[in-house]
């Protein structure tokens, strides 16, 4: 591990005292002096790597001068290389791994800090709205500029459930031109995918209209034995609109509506065990068949004043999410009535409701100034009114339960509001030497109320657990600390230490009576220290970012997977410490060729980590935390041949390889996934405003571990797949 953080370091570093570069950069364009002295831009597509304004430090700035491990994925490479889901992003980013068990509700780890429960540990914000947790959470993508990829912890800016990173998505808003497109897709598994979208001024310079809608349905990858008909279906529609207002040049507002629906017929295909998984792939047998229908809505209210000594951005959001299964669905993942999951109550449940604000005001942007301060307040109020029940069938006897036929419901209503306040400062020590500090503190406080109730088939209630609450509150800092060196325009290095955390809780009811409710768990902890160098080389055809990091979680909030209902509650038992490497690397060797890079090493383990398992104390320490493999690994090769000069008529070929390394789904280490490739392809014919494509992915046919659960359940990633794609611009 030393020498391989040695050999990046010197390497990167031996490399940075280049020449300056003659021109700067500003929005993909390179912006140069001609003999006037006057700023000519010229757009040099494929002859150099631009770059790109991101708001990850939430202030305007070029990625490649933030003091942050960052990566960048822009609009062209999220549609040449399909990126629908957040999931698809696993390994294009160095050390971060995604997936979920069926229902679209990604897990996601960076650096071994990994989710485990409905709080993330990588935050993700849409358009500048945190969704708030995995209830509130819209994991599709469409119409995106860009997707800004924060690795490490950032609560000092972003706050609670960061302690891994965060996903920062920004959809294409409307401006003064008029744009839009259409595309149609369908391939494998009658997939068919239609997505259009507009915008347009409607009083110009004032008025701003954009819309954005997704309609998408595919068969199952799995098949039913039990019903002899395909298992997961899955519809999907969404719809992303936004109005935006002007009154003045100083003034500006934001209304953004989106909403997205999923129908799922087959929510969680999972089979027992991991021989079953790969003896007979993408075939199962459950007896209780069900749609699970999930909505989400997100409202956002945004403002901007741009004053002369500051700048004033204040934004309001409200999500929305309600979930459940039309009937019950299995919960045995087997032919057999022993045990399904029931939460059809009626609106009143299972409705996730939260309300943010945050005002910040920060420096404007001056080219004299030494300083750039940013600060502000967010606040929260949740309202998560849970009801479940688990029903216990004629087959119950199979799971040790001495009755049946009856529903065993418990009901947990939470009530959480917080409140924070943050600042950073970047502060210009010498021409080539920057300091940043920030603090953020942090207030919550949450109170839930449990009840529990046992339901005869066909029988009346009987409560079995009165109504009664608990609270608690936390409070939390995190500073940050940074210190930047630009040897010149094209070569900088940074050191960091960061901290990041996740929220504590209350740990809700369950039916197991050995596993007491209403019990705090407190925050979890993460400080990380990394060492950074970004370059730029050859007249900006070649970028080279190398990190070494070292990050320890502390308090860590383990999973107690409770079955039969599989609901997880959570403990503070774990340390964790995990260091490691990245490398992001972009060339173009010739014009035509563009290459894209990524490798990502993690050394994580449990240094203290002991978990009760059936009344017995088990010792995990030194074993592997889950959702991390030891290394990712990717490349993106894209070549473009003009059929003829002088003409937009074009062929455009590219290629994507991920190599995901060895990686565990269980506290105990034993559920484990080797490691894999996946390869996927697509060449399109451009003409002016119309594209046509062919495209395929997991090409080998590669049989795989995405997702599994303690108890054993396994879920197998995608099989390979081929399509079609038609896009008209104008």
């Amino acid at each position: 591990m030393k020498e391989l953080i040695g050999a990046l370091l010197i390497f990167s570093l031996s490399l940075g005292y280049g020449q300056e570069q003659n021109g700067s950069i500003l929005k993909g364009r390179i912006v140069e002096k001609d003999s006037s002295n006057k700023e000519v831009h010229l757009e040099r597509i494929g002859h150099h790597i631009p770059e790109i304004i991101v708001t990850a430090d939430k202030k305007e700035a070029v990625a490649q001068e933030t003091m942050l491990s960052l990566n960048v994925l822009d609009s062209r490479q999220i549609d040449e290389f399909k990126v629908w889901d957040i999931a698809d992003l696993g390994a294009l980013v160095p050390n971060l791994y995604a997936a979920n068990p069926g229902d679209l509700r990604n897990v996601v780890s960076i650096r071994g800090i990994s989710t485990t429960s409905y709080d993330p540990a990588v935050a993700t914000y849409i358009d500048g709205v945190n969704q708030f947790s995995l209830d509130s959470y819209i994991s599709q993508l469409n119409d995106v500029e860009r997707i800004e990829v924060l690795r490490g912890p950032q609560g000092t800016l972003y706050g609670r459930n960061a302690s891994g990173g965060v996903i920062n998505i920004i959809t294409k808003q409307p401006d003064n031109q008029m744009r839009g497109y259409i595309q149609m897709d369908y391939g494998s598994y009658n997939l068919q995918r239609y997505t259009a979208g507009i915008k347009l001024p409607l009083v110009a310079d004032k008025l701003y209209f954009g819309a954005a809608n997704m309609f998408s349905s595919r068969d199952g990858f799995f098949f039913n034995e039990f019903t002899s008909s395909s298992y997961d279906d899955v519809k999907l529609s969404q719809g992303n609109y936004f109005l935006k207002y002007q009154p003045s040049e100083r003034w500006s507002l934001l209304l953004n509506v989106k909403h997205q629906l999923q129908l799922n017929d087959g929510a969680f295909p999972l089979v027992m065990g991991v021989d079953e998984a790969f003896q007979n792939p993408f075939k199962l047998s459950q007896n209780n068949n069900t749609t699970m229908r999930d909505r989400t809505l997100n409202f956002s209210l945004s403002a901007q004043y741009r004053h002369d000594s500051f700048v004033m951005n204040t934004q309001t959001s409200y999500q929305e999410n309600y979930r459940f299964y039309k009937e019950s669905i299995d919960g045995d993942f087997s032919d057999f009535d022993i045990i399904s999951v029931v939460n059809n109550y009626g609106k009143d449940w299972n409705r996730n409701k939260v309300w943010m604000h945050e005002t910040r005001f920060s420096s404007p942007a001056r080219a004299d100034s030494r300083t750039r301060w940013n600060t502000g307040i967010y606040g929260f109020v949740q309202d998560s009114p849970v009801k479940q029940g688990t029903h216990y069938g004629k087959d119950a006897d199979m799971y040790g339960s001495p009755i049946s036929n009856f529903t065993d419901v418990g009901i947990n209503k939470l009530n959480s509001a917080g409140l924070a306040g943050f600042g950073q400062v970047d502060y210009q020590l010498l021409p080539s030497l920057t300091l940043t500090a920030g603090l953020r503190y942090d207030y919550e406080h949450k109170k839930l109320r449990i009840e529990g109730h046992f339901v005869p088939d066909e029988g009346e209630a009987m409560v079995t657990r009165t109504d009664t609450s608990a609270s608690a509150h936390y409070s939390n800092f995190s500073p940050k600390l940074a210190l930047g060196y630009r040897f010149s325009n094209a070569h900088r290095v940074y050191a960091m230490y960061n901290r990041g955390f996740r929220a504590g809780g209350i740990s809700p009811l369950s039916s197991d009576p050995s596993e007491k409710a209403l019990s705090p768990y407190e925050s979890e902890h993460s400080d990380n220290f990394e060492i950074g160098s970004k370059n730029m080389f050859m007249d900006r055809k070649l970028k080279l970012n190398v990190t070494v990091f070292y990050t320890q979680m502390k308090n860590g909030q383990i999973p107690v997977l409770v079955m039969p209902e599989a609901l997880t509650l959570m403990r503070n038992s774990g340390r964790l410490t995990s260091k490691g490497a990245e490398l992001e690397l972009s060339a173009i060797p010739f014009k035509g060729l563009e290459l894209d890079g990524s490798f990502g090493y993690t050394d994580a383990e449990y240094k203290d980590l002991t978990i009760v398992e059936n009344g017995e104390n088990k010792d995990y320490s030194g074993n592997s935390p889950v959702f991390t493999p030891r290394t990712t690994g990717s490349l993106l090769a894209r070549y473009t041949h003009y059929l003829s000069s002088g003409t937009d008529s074009r062929l455009v070929g590219g290629i994507s390889y991920k190599n995901i390394g060895t990686q565990y789904f269980d506290m105990a280490n034993n559920i484990r996934q080797d490691t894999y490739d996946l390869w996927n392809a697509r060449i399109a014919y451009h003409y002016r405003h119309i594209e046509l494509a062919v495209w395929g992915e997991n090409l080998a046919n590669q049989r795989y571990i995405d997702y599994a659960y303690d108890f054993g359940a396994v879920h197998l990633g995608g099989p390979r797949r081929y399509g079609l794609t038609a896009k008209v611009t104008f």
